[in-house]
């Protein structure tokens, strides 16, 4: 995709200009292991709002569609989009804290999570209040063209398909892709993508996790499933060979499945793409979109690496 044409080596820590540490510095600084991959999902703006999200007509928001509009949503509350399932960016607890925000339409929940702490940032500048709204990561255009929530903050990159639909802000984060298998597995000591010709892959359903395992020459790749912890599922249980995964969340993916291991790349034998996170609206509020985007590239390199270190630390196993 368009949006993950960076080169691997090139990818930085998490900032919005390009500027910073390497991404391979970056991952070893913070005892993450360095490869490649990334979570952030591909397309779709299509699919259901999750069950208990409150529908609400697109002329309530109709105010906020011009391009003058300085006023996102009603200008009170904002309603982030997230699945809340997807640490480190984003997950759901059942305790407020000074990290969280509170889930809209799940009673008594709160998000955690990278994508939760810059969301908490953009709606200081934007002076309102934050909450979630937890849906399926395919549907989150869809809800944010409905009415439905305000900006989507969820890990989702600016793929020339998606910014026909909506407007992205300045990348917020940049990732990468890797693989991961079990460590009795004969792909156990790879070094490069070269080794898995012939390997069974599995991707994540709608999202580049998927869509990157064609960067495998002569790869079995194998129908996607839903979710991550469906992929994981279907590692374990030996159905496939290697899983696609987000290398940012490599510490927290091994602490919790202690019988799998990261292959660990050569420089330049991995998966090319990489992906930035960007935070997306509906079209035509440039100058809400200003100021999202002077809010993100107000934020220094050295904080960005600091709370996703911290969120890294703090993710549910």
């Amino acid at each position: 995709m368009e949006d993950n044409s960076l080169h691997r080596t090139g990818a930085k820590a998490p900032n919005g200009n390009g500027s910073g540490i390497s991404r391979r510095e970056f991952l070893r600084l913070s005892g993450l292991t360095a490869f490649s991959v990334a979570g952030v999902s591909f397309l779709t703006a299509c699919g259901p709002a999750a069950q208990g999200t409150t529908s609400s007509s697109t002329s309530s928001d109709s105010d906020s569609s011009s391009s003058g509009s300085e006023v996102l949503g009603d200008g009170k509350t904002m309603r982030v989009g997230m699945e809340a399932a997807y640490a480190p960016y984003n997950w759901q607890v059942s305790e407020a804290s000074d990290t969280t925000i509170p889930i809209q339409n799940v009673d008594g929940a709160y998000a955690d999570g990278y994508d939760v702490q810059i969301a908490k940032k953009i709606a200081n500048a934007l002076n309102m209040e934050p909450v979630a709204v937890k849906m399926s990561f395919s549907g989150l255009i869809d809800a944010l063209n409905n009415g439905q929530i305000d900006i989507i903050c969820a890990g989702m990159s600016a793929t020339d398909e998606r910014k026909q639909s909506i407007d992205f802000s300045d990348p917020y984060f940049v990732g990468g892709f890797g693989l991961l298998v079990k460590k009795d597995s004969k792909y156990a000591n790879a070094t490069s993508l070269d080794d898995f010709s012939g390997a069974s892959v599995l991707g994540q359903k709608d999202t580049l996790l998927d869509t990157v395992i064609d960067e495998i020459p002569n790869v079995n790749h194998l129908t996607p499933v839903d979710s991550v912890p469906s992929q994981l599922s279907q590692l374990n249980q030996g159905t496939c060979d290697a899983i696609t995964y987000n290398t940012e969340n490599t510490k927290g993916f091994l602490n919790a499945n202690p019988d799998l291991v990261a292959i660990q790349f050569k420089d330049g034998k991995g998966f090319k793409e990489t992906v930035p996170c960007n935070a997306g609206i509906k079209k035509g509020q440039k100058a809400i979109l200003a100021k999202i985007n002077k809010c993100v590239d107000a934020i220094s390199d050295d904080e960005r690496q600091k709370i996703f270190d911290d969120c890294v630390d703090r993710q549910p196993s």
